[in-house]
């Protein structure tokens, strides 16, 4: 057992005894009564709790445990008792006594205990005393933490505390140390950083921590953390120069990789990204120069060398003598006359854009782009889709924002000048009127949108239009063909047999120079790859190069062609069925068509006149071919799982609504559609693979964001139906029936009352003459159908059933039904045996129908139309 001791009196170990009882049997509510009762009777419960924590070791452990239950108890029971709290010198001797048993705490204690013994008003340099004494044990994690918790660090050396914990890898420690001290902040960051400077030794740091070891600091994990530091506290990065230096080294040879081992960046787009990662940095030109010795050659360094006019002798040895050859050349002219060659691919190998460059158009200002919206806009229309921003490569400070923004359309691309647009410190009217014409754009149902893995471009663009967020979950009539490109077999035949597969396609796949993302996509369906030499250029850069303009608009309007190809031959590419439902979009105003490397465009061209007749689909919804009116009972639509409340809700107006169930897939709701001329109700994507597969105007979009009545009413007035009184709740909400058998309320009495269905007030049927078993027959013959079978008599007897076998479902009627004085009858569903009758729900309902539709006022009773 567990021993008080100390020099309170003997109330404490009987106290804790039964405490620990109750603890072991979890009687938790009894041991919170005994728990606040033992507290009043206490003299010092500050003390008894320190008592029990020096003798109990069971609260050391992670978990719930007895002591931890003490300490939040007593800090509960303080907060009501606030009267007796110890001050002087037996509070201070309390809290040194504390101090050890702090050192021990799980995280979840130290607070409460801190404020039980109020350590944050204890004398600071005593305090600090305490947390030294835990550093000097060795106890480096723990003395930081409580340095954090009692807000110490203005007066704890940072190195000495930050060191260790960066050697035991705990730098979410170190991070919290200096959260909300500025100075401290940007103090970290200049000791870290001169970590990595060209002359340090990890091993004079850990002289003064033997029992640390040197190659637990983790130099990469330091890197990241460092940056995400600056970003964090948005700090200047002047204050690590060397951890800065070493991003942009990485940066020059991974510049060099691109443009002397893979040759994808042109010689103007590697000089413009070279120049403004070295700058002034003569560190970093001393590094180009030696990194261009091996990858460029000695003449292309010894231009360089020159033209940032470093000092010989800080470069390798052959480097100047190659200068002294080149003579007096001006300097400043260097860079431009370094002409190592290009032996990438020939650009004749390449997909060559179909438009001449009067049909590129740079859009600058606002007129411009009002201008040219309404061709965006129009109905039908297709629109391909790409965004550029300048690369990173890993860049300190601004981040690369989005620069253009290129919009495709057959025989046109326009490319959105977002730097023009978008000026720095901008009116809030511009940023508001961009996403608007964004939102007209990605959010129109009747334009089609084509893009290739997206997701990057539109965060991008939610970083420059932060309310463009809101319009990626309004986007409608997209289609990514990265999705497309997943589902094209890789053995299929056709086009894409004619992928390059020669010695020289296998080398440049073993150098990590295989075409990938949409240049594959291209390649694989055009025959030809894209020219990617451009794309990583400096977008910020103004004027736009030709070439750049070129590649921006290609990267766009090949996504047109490649479209219109797999449209045109889905087969060829082993395109699934689903896929190529996908596929299978027709519009209202254009049809792209393949047809000599140029687009052909039926309408909506620059070049044509509109032609509203020549293809009356539609991307929307379009109009079914039915009578000026068509009366509820005639009109006929299957669900698909996503609006089973829509069909219900369209049962009760007494449409035929066939619903599919939630394991359907909702192809089956094309099938259904073809078998019984039903009009398909559905909404996302399955819509696009839906529509093509019926005839014109058999497939509606809705909107899953209205409630079953709104998208009802919208139903409804797309496809002109009538809705009278005699049609509401003319079909049973649970099968799509519209036949019904009629019973009186005396039949229905001694049916349940023979079942053994207690519906009445005192649990049985209401007291009446009932009819025989033959009589209750006949009474429910109707039409001249009688039951198959009368109920037996008791609760295990089988239900009555209907001439086709069904039987009632009389169990599910709620009690009291049955006595109900303005209860004449019920009806019964032919097909599923549910029993339905005219109670305050059915006048309510009818009500809420009749108000939304417009109906008359007027009686009318349930189902009479249909028994």
């Amino acid at each position: 057992m567990l021993e008080a001791g100390g020099s309170q009196d003997r109330e404490p170990k009987p106290l804790l005894q039964s405490l620990q009882s109750l603890w072991e049997t979890r009687n938790m509510e009894k041991l919170k009564q005994e728990m606040e009762a033992g507290f009043s009777a206490l003299e010092d419960p500050w003390t008894w709790l320190l008592e029990v924590l020096e003798t109990c070791s069971g609260w050391r452990c992670k978990g719930r445990s007895l002591g931890t239950f003490l300490v939040k108890g007593l800090q509960e029971w303080l907060m009501k008792n606030p009267e007796g709290q110890p001050s002087g010198l037996k509070l201070r001797k309390l809290q040194a006594r504390l101090f050890p048993l702090l050192a021990q705490c799980q995280g979840n204690l130290l607070d409460p205990l801190i404020g039980i013994y109020e350590l944050h008003a204890a004398d600071r340099n005593f305090l600090l005393g305490q947390v030294n004494h835990l550093y000097y044990k060795d106890k480096f994690k723990e003395a930081a933490v409580l340095g954090i918790k009692l807000k110490l660090q203005p007066d704890l050396e940072l190195e000495k505390m930050c060191v260790p914990l960066l050697f035991q890898d705990r730098m979410d420690l170190v991070e919290a140390f200096v959260e909300n001290h500025p100075d401290l902040q940007q103090q970290l960051l200049r000791f870290l950083d001169t970590w990595f400077a060209p002359d340090f030794q990890v091993k004079e740091v850990t002289r003064e921590f033997p029992s640390l070891k040197p190659e637990k600091v983790n130099h990469r994990l330091l890197n990241r953390t460092m940056f995400r530091l600056l970003d964090k506290f948005q700090l200047d990065p002047a204050l690590c120069p060397n951890v800065v230096n070493q991003k942009h080294l990485s940066t020059l040879k991974y510049l060099l990789y691109k443009r002397f081992v893979e040759k994808t960046m042109t010689e103007e787009n590697w000089t413009d990204h070279v120049q403004l990662t070295v700058q002034g940095n003569q560190w970093l030109q001393e590094q180009l120069v030696h990194l261009l010795v091996h990858h460029g050659g000695l003449e292309v360094a010894a231009r360089w060398a020159m033209h940032y006019g470093l000092p010989k002798e800080r470069l390798p040895r052959c480097v100047p003598e190659m200068m002294e050859r080149l003579g007096q050349q001006e300097r400043e002219d260097a860079p431009e006359q370094i002409r190592s060659p290009d032996k990438g691919r020939s650009k004749a190998h390449c997909y060559h854009l179909p438009l001449p460059m009067e049909q590129i158009l740079v859009l600058s200002t606002w007129e411009a782009l009002e201008e040219h919206k309404e061709c965006l806009l129009k109905a039908g229309q297709i629109v391909g889709l790409d965004m550029e921003w300048r690369p990173s490569f890993g860049s300190v400070g601004a981040k690369p924002r989005i620069s253009l923004v290129q919009l495709a359309i057959p025989g046109r691309v326009f490319l959105l000048d977002m730097l023009a647009l978008l000026q720095p410190g901008g009116a809030q009217e511009e940023e508001e009127a961009l996403t608007q014409f964004f939102r007209e754009i990605f959010a129109n149902p009747n334009v089609i949108k084509l893009g290739y893995g997206m997701q990057g471009d539109f965060s991008q663009l939610g970083k420059i239009l932060p309310t463009f967020q809101a319009i990626e979950k309004q986007l409608c009539s997209f289609l990514d063909l990265l999705v497309i490109q997943k589902e094209i077999r890789k053995d299929s035949p056709g086009d894409l047999q004619k992928v390059d597969s020669g010695p020289k396609a296998r080398g440049r796949r073993a150098r990590g120079l295989a075409e990938r993302g949409l240049s594959l996509l291209v390649q694989e369906v055009l025959g030809r790859p894209l020219d990617k030499a451009e794309q990583l250029s400096n977008w910020e850069k103004r004027p736009l190069r030709e070439e750049q303009l070129l590649y921006a608009a290609s990267d766009a309007y090949c996504l047109l062609e490649v479209y219109a190809k797999l449209l045109k031959d889905p087969s060829s590419f082993g395109l699934s069925p689903e896929t190529l439902a996908l596929l299978m979009m027709r519009t209202e105003s254009a049809e792209v068509k393949k047809s000599g490397g140029q687009l052909d465009v039926a309408d909506g061209s620059p070049q044509q006149e509109e032609n509203e007749d020549s293809n009356p689909s539609s991307v929307a919804a379009p109009s079914i071919s039915t009578p000026e009116v068509t009366p509820a009972q005639d009109f006929r639509v299957v669900c698909d799982n996503m609006l089973q409340g829509l069909g219900r809700h369209l049962r009760c107006l007494g449409v035929d609504a066939q619903i599919l169930e939630n394991a359907d897939d909702h192809r089956k709701a094309a099938e259904i559609a073809r078998q019984e001329g039903r009009v398909i109700l559905t909404s996302g994507l399955p819509y696009q693979t839906l529509r093509s597969q019926v005839g014109e105007g058999r497939c509606f979009r809705v909107d899953c964001a209205q409630k079953a009545k709104d998208q009802a009413l919208k139903v409804l007035e797309h496809f002109r139906v009538q809705v009278t009184l005699a049609d509401i709740f003319s079909r049973c909400q649970a099968c799509n029936c519209n036949r019904y058998l009629k019973v009186s309320k005396e039949t229905m009495a001694h049916l349940v009352k023979m079942r053994g269905h207690p519906t009445g007030e005192e649990g049985a049927a209401p007291e009446s003459s009932p009819p025989s078993a033959k009589d209750a027959g006949r009474a429910m013959e109707g039409r001249g159908e009688g039951l198959l079978q009368a109920p037996d008599s008791g609760p295990g007897a089988l239900a009555p059933q209907l001439p086709n076998g069904v039987p009632l479902q009389i169990e599910a009627l709620p009690a009291g039904v049955l006595t109900q004085e303005e209860l004449s009858c019920f009806y019964c569903c032919k097909s599923c045996g549910k029993v339905f009758w005219e109670g305050s729900h059915f006048g309510r309902a009818v009500s809420r129908l009749r108000g939304s539709l417009d109906l008359p006022e007027g009686g009318g009773s349930l189902y009479g139309a249909s028994v």
